[in-house]
């Protein structure tokens, strides 16, 4: 497949909100990260009221992101087959269900937690549906500016989303943040109903189901190009997470433990300032050029905790990690054009399934490592860890060069 040419000039966050299709579609999304932190967290408050457990308190927050893993492993083909609008909107409706079951406090904690595991499978689809219709509705360097919003949006949430809803469980408890949360979902099904025009479906005929999910997934793997981009995305990025995951035991071993709500909030105002900077103020082509050495401004600042910063250097450098994460805006029109059509939905579900479940096991190895080594040390690993997945996936992350290309075809 031949890539799509690198836009002349980069587009703008005016022109990207011009487009009324993807005005609706954020509005929707911004609806759902809401309504899913909210959820969240009143479900880990919720079970923490009633078992006393840190650890089923774990669970509970856990539940809402382990599902990834395997819905991308089983139903992703469904991304393809139905209509994307179909899929949000059903997703949403599930989702409102569960939220008002748990908020009536109808289930012992067990239950809650297989009920909340069992219907976030379908979140990986849903995940893939939205991420695969986006560029049907941004064309060109809006596309990519079109992800970095969204990118903006999930890390504005964890950096005001837990704060807000801490203060809406103070106000109203967890089972009233709960209602909340369904109301949220009802609202994101109805914008989308009214509001969105429906696509159809990028593949008809013959079966969906496990078969196809994994067919397809293998075949995705299968080609070098996509193989090497989807690299490129997982392991630098999932092993900063695993540095984030022993932030709670670095703060308190530095004498000040609640520092580490800070902590966290720099990896997301990073993460959001490196979106917003790169991909408004930095030209396409350049996107491409720097997406190596932003990567490895993921793991290099944590190479610095081997010296034990006091809290507020320690944010500053968690800070400049999070904003290496726009690196990403930079394969970003790569694995676009390196995607048949027809597979679009799951393969933009399995980067984010690839993405979700790396992210889950380097927190849970970061915290195993937590127990018998020092978090500086964790963290410093970890840092070196993402910076040696940086160079092993150097030739990906740098632009290929027209020579080099010539010279390839010739062989």
């Amino acid at each position: 497949m031949t890539p799509a040419p690198v836009a002349a000039r980069p587009a703008t966050y005016r022109e990207v909100f011009a487009v009324g299709q993807f005005r609706v579609l954020f509005g929707g999304y911004t609806l759902f990260l809401a309504g899913e932190t909210v959820r969240m967290l009143a479900l880990s408050v919720t079970v923490y009221a009633v078992t006393g457990s840190p650890l089923m308190s774990a669970l509970a927050y856990a539940a809402g992101f382990l599902p990834y893993a395997l819905g991308g492993t089983l139903l992703l083909a469904f991304a393809d087959r139905w209509p994307p609008r179909a899929v949000m909107i059903g997703y949403e409706m599930l989702r409102a269900v569960v939220s008002a079951v748990l908020a009536a406090g109808l289930l012992p904690v067990p239950a809650m937690l297989v009920l909340v595991f069992v219907t976030g499978l379908p979140s990986a689809v849903a995940a893939a549906s939205r991420t695969a219709l986006l560029p049907d509705l941004l064309d060109g360097d809006r596309y990519v500016l079109g992800r970095a919003v969204f990118s903006m949006a999930a890390g504005g949430t964890q950096v005001l989303g837990f704060a807000a809803g801490g203060v809406l469980i103070a106000a109203v408890g967890a089972p009233g943040a709960l209602w909340i949360t369904a109301a949220t979902c009802l609202g994101s099904a109805a914008l989308l109903r009214l509001r969105l025009s429906p696509y159809p479906p990028r593949r008809t005929g013959g079966s969906a189901g496990v078969t196809e999910t994994w067919r397809v997934n293998r075949a995705l793997l299968r080609r070098p190009a996509i193989r090497a981009l989807l690299v490129a995305h997982w392991p630098a990025p999932a092993l900063m997470v695993g540095a984030e995951g022993v932030l709670v035991p670095y703060a308190a071993r530095a004498g000040a433990p609640d520092a580490a709500g800070p902590l966290f909030a720099a990896v997301a105002a990073g993460m959001f300032a490196g979106n917003l900077i790169v991909g408004r103020l930095v030209s396409p082509a350049g996107r491409e050029r720097l997406a190596g050495p932003l990567a490895l401004a993921l793991g290099l600042p944590l190479l610095w905790f081997v010296l034990r910063p006091a809290p507020g250097y320690a944010a500053v450098l968690m800070a400049v990690s999070g904003f290496g994460v726009a690196y990403q805006l930079g394969l970003a029109r790569r694995f676009l054009a390196a995607v048949p059509e027809t597979w679009r939905g799951q393969a933009f579900g399995l980067l984010v399934t690839g993405t979700m479940t790396l992210q889950g096991l380097t927190a849970a190895a970061g915290g195993a490592l937590g127990e018998i080594l020092a978090p500086e040390l964790v963290i410093t690993l970890a840092g070196a860890a993402s910076a040696t997945a940086v160079l092993m996936s150097w030739r990906t992350l740098s632009p290929a060069r027209p020579r080099r290309a010539r010279r390839d075809l010739g062989s």
